[in-house]
């Protein structure tokens, strides 16, 4: 469970780049403060671009890299060298640098579906030091966030707090590859959840998320409306 369960809170910044160095400050901090505590440390980071300048910028960070764990909030189920893949992204822009001795953990295995992958999955991600200690997440202009896709096959059983699956297998219908994600209930156990999201256009859909409306139609209120774990969205213009 979380530390100290707390409200969302939002923070606004400039532009994306201050958006960025504030943010790697503020995660490298937490991972600090989770080695000294604990002896080691667990992120798990999102895909996409909107991530790219953080991964470089951690990956400068001064830290006990070796005691840190890092994984994916959610992974297409493709070969780790696709271009699409999550996993190559992490490993090409943070692993590197001081970040590089940080141990990674794969969500895709050697199942040919994300369906027939959970088993492997999820044995891999018990192994883990949970509760995670920093989750990135991001959102799409449809309102998905991890891969929880609107209307997606397999949304409702990553939905499910009740499950006891640490990740769940969704297939969108807006987008390409079948998923593998974490599900709600691992999310909303963490320690410390952020979502950062830039421009306008993510803006609109954020505060369209906040309305009131299905969880099924934007998913990403499943995360912003939970109240478990302590959650920030920190806004750029």
């Amino acid at each position: 469970m979380a530390d100290s369960p707390s409200a969302r809170v939002e923070k606004t910044f400039a532009n994306a780049e201050a958006q960025a160095l504030a943010l790697a400050e503020q995660v490298a901090d937490r991972l600090r403060e989770a080695i000294a505590q604990r002896g080691v440390a667990l992120i798990a980071v999102s895909g996409g671009k909107s991530p790219i300048r953080l991964f470089q910028l951690l990956s400068a960070a001064d830290l006990a890299w070796q005691s840190v764990t890092v994984t994916l909030v959610d992974e297409r189920w493709v070969a780790p060298d696709h271009a699409d893949s999550n996993e190559r992204l992490v490993r090409e822009h943070l692993l590197v640098g001081k970040a590089a001795p940080a141990r990674f953990v794969s969500m895709k295995n050697a199942a040919a579906t994300p369906e027939e992958g959970i088993p492997a999955c999820n044995a891999e991600l018990a192994k883990l030091p949970l509760p995670f200690d920093v989750v990135v997440l991001g959102m799409g202009d449809d309102g998905h966030t991890a891969s929880f896709f609107p209307q997606a096959p397999g949304l409702t059983a990553a939905l499910d707090t009740s499950s006891k699956s640490l990740c769940a297998a969704v297939r969108p219908q807006t987008a390409p590859h079948p998923r593998m994600t974490l599900t709600l209930r691992v999310l909303q156990e963490s320690r410390w959840l952020v979502l950062p999201l830039q421009g306008e256009s993510k803006l609109r859909v954020y505060r369209n998320a906040l309305q009131d409306g299905p969880v099924e139609l934007m998913p990403v209120r499943a995360v912003l409306r939970q109240t478990v774990a302590p959650i920030e969205v920190w806004l750029a213009n």
